[in-house]
C-alpha cells in the first residue's frame, strides 16, 4: 500500500458517510451507506488523492464521546468497503469525539490513521464538555496492539470554544500534543469549510517537529496560499456541489484543486 510523504505535501479526500442506522437523518440501508462510500472513495483515489478520511458527517446531531454499537459496526463496514476499494491509506473519525469506537472501527477495518476531537485540553464543543482523552486512548492502543494505527490531533479546533484554554496559545497546545505522542497535528478555521488562518498553520508548524494537517476551508486559491506552511489537507466542503458538505462530488471542483496540488508538486514548492 501507498504510505503517506508529508514531504511531498499529503491531500485527504473526505468520505462523508451517509447518515447512519438510529441517527435522525437516517435513511439508507448499511450496504447501500457502504456502496456509495465506495464509489466516492474510488473516484477521490482516481483523481489523485493520496489518502482518505472515512467520517459520520450525516449523522447530525452528534452524541458527546460516544456513539451506539450500531454505528460503531456500520463505521467498520464502511471503511472496510473502501480500504476494499482503493489502494491508499485510509483514516477514521467518528463524530463527535468518539475516538475509541474510531479506533476500534479502524483496527477492524485495517486502516492507517483517525482524527481526534478532545485529545488534550478540554474545551466546549457543540454537544457540551469534551475532556481530553489522550490517556485512555493511547493505552486502548497500546492494549489492542494497534500502534500501527496514528493518531491524527485536533488542536484549537473547529465548532468549539476555547475560552477555558484562552491562556494556552496555538503552540503550547500543538507542544502538547507532541508531548502526549500524537503522530499529527490538525489545524481548522472556526467552522467547517471556513478557511485556517495561516498565522495558525505558521505558529504550530514552528511549535513542533510534527506534520502540521489543514483541517478546514481549503479550496484551490487558499492551497496555493498554504502550500508550503502545511505537510497536508483534508478536503471535504471545496470537493462538493456548490461547496457546501452535503451535496454529491463534484468532478469539476474535484479536478479543479488537483490540477492546482499537481502544479504545486512539480514546482517544486
Amino acid at each position: 500500500m501507498t504510505q503517506l510523504d508529508f514531504s511531498k505535501k499529503v491531500m485527504v479526500g473526505m468520505v462523508h458517510l451517509r447518515a447512519l442506522p438510529g441517527t435522525p437523518r437516517s435513511s439508507l440501508p448499511v450496504r447501500e451507506i457502504c456502496t456509495i462510500a465506495a464509489s466516492e472513495a474510488r473516484q477521490l483515489r482516481e483523481a489523485g488523492f493520496d489518502a482518505l478520511l472515512v467520517e459520520n458527517m450525516h449523522d447530525v446531531p452528534y452524541l458527546r464521546r460516544e456513539v451506539g454499537p450500531e454505528v460503531t459496526a456500520a463505521v467498520t463496514a464502511a471503511v472496510c468497503a473502501v480500504r476494499h476499494a482503493v489502494d491508499c491509506p485510509v483514516g477514521v473519525q467518528i463524530l463527535a469525539g468518539a475516538n475509541r469506537e474510531a479506533l476500534a472501527a479502524a483496527l477492524a477495518g485495517d486502516a492507517q490513521f483517525i482524527r481526534c476531537e478532545g485529545f488534550v485540553f478540554g474545551h466546549i464543543a457543540d454537544e457540551g464538555w469534551l475532556e481530553s482523552d489522550a490517556g485512555a486512548l493511547l493505552r486502548m492502543r497500546k492494549a489492542l496492539r494497534a500502534e500501527h494505527i496514528a493518531i491524527w490531533a485536533d488542536v484549537k479546533k473547529k465548532h468549539s470554544s476555547h475560552a477555558v484554554t484562552a491562556d494556552i496559545s496555538l503552540a503550547e497546545a500543538v507542544h502538547a500534543a507532541e508531548f502526549f505522542a500524537a503522530e499529527a497535528v490538525v489545524v481548522t478555521g472556526r467552522a467547517t469549510g471556513d478557511t485556517t488562518p495561516l498565522a495558525d498553520i505558521q505558529e504550530a508548524k514552528r511549535a513542533s517537529r510534527l506534520p502540521v494537517i489543514v483541517g478546514s476551508g481549503t479550496t484551490p486559491d487558499t492551497l496555493r496560499d498554504q502550500w508550503h506552511a502545511a505537510d497536508g489537507f483534508i478536503i471535504g466542503s471545496w470537493l462538493k456541489r456548490d461547496g457546501h458538505w452535503a451535496n454529491e462530488l463534484d468532478a469539476d471542483r474535484i479536478s479543479s484543486i488537483m490540477l492546482v496540488a499537481h502544479q504545486l508538486r512539480t514546482s517544486g514548492l
